[in-house]
């Protein structure tokens, strides 16, 4: 199967981490689910240059479609894992963002001190111990961190959110980032203060009728 729906879906995805300033370089990845696996970005390639056959198409179990040229990102483990426990999530966008990263290396989690923590689906973004790039390991600490949530950090490491589509984990990498950033300056000045319990119940079900509904 070819999928050129789904390639063209990760390879804009892509590019967009970068102008999102989401990663850099060759870090980072993205992946979308499809029926029988996943479409992720490949190995050690820069997005800017990559064309649609670049992307791999392959099962949960790591066994790529026939015909692939490329090799997968080394973190497809961690997507794998990822889609085979959450059936709510069909797109996943790791990046090695400056601010997330950076809190990530102080290896502590993003607290609620701003409304849009809810963007991630509870009241913190959790920072997922380190293990090496590429492991087993990773990915279960990172499924563990992601449990009822968008995003999460990982220590040393970088940023990861995942969405219903493609568009939605974007943007919870990208809000993630924005939050990390505003910690990083406020920190400086002291621990921030956060909102209470009940103000972000508040918060969270005041984000389950947030945006635009469709016709009718």
């Amino acid at each position: 199967m070819i999928h050129r729906a789904e390639r063209d879906l990760v390879l804009e995805a892509a590019r967009r981490t970068v102008a999102l300033r989401l990663t850099h370089g060759t870090s980072g990845n993205v992946s979308a689910r499809v029926a029988d696996g996943m479409a992720i970005t490949p190995s050690g390639l820069d997005y800017q240059s990559l064309i649609r056959e670049d992307v791999v198409m392959m099962a949960l179990d790591g066994t790529p479609e026939p015909g692939q040229t490329r090799v997968p990102s080394s973190e497809w483990r961690m997507h794998a894992a990822i889609y085979r426990a959450r059936a709510d999530v069909r797109a996943i966008v790791h990046g090695h963002s400056p601010a997330a990263t950076a809190v990530a290396c102080l290896g502590r989690d993003i607290p609620p001190f701003h409304y849009m923590i809810a963007v991630a689906g509870g009241d913190s973004i959790r920072c997922a111990p380190y293990a090496p790039f590429g492991t087993e390991a990773l990915a279960a600490l990172a499924l563990g961190a992601l449990f009822d949530r968008r995003a999460c950090l990982l220590a040393h490491h970088g940023l990861l959110a995942v969405g219903a589509t493609m568009d939605q984990a974007l943007a919870v990498a990208a809000e993630t980032e924005f939050l990390a950033e505003l910690l990083l300056r406020l920190l400086p000045l002291g621990e921030p203060r956060v909102l209470s319990p009940a103000q972000l119940a508040d918060v969270l079900e005041r984000f389950r009728h947030y945006g635009q509904r469709g016709p009718g």
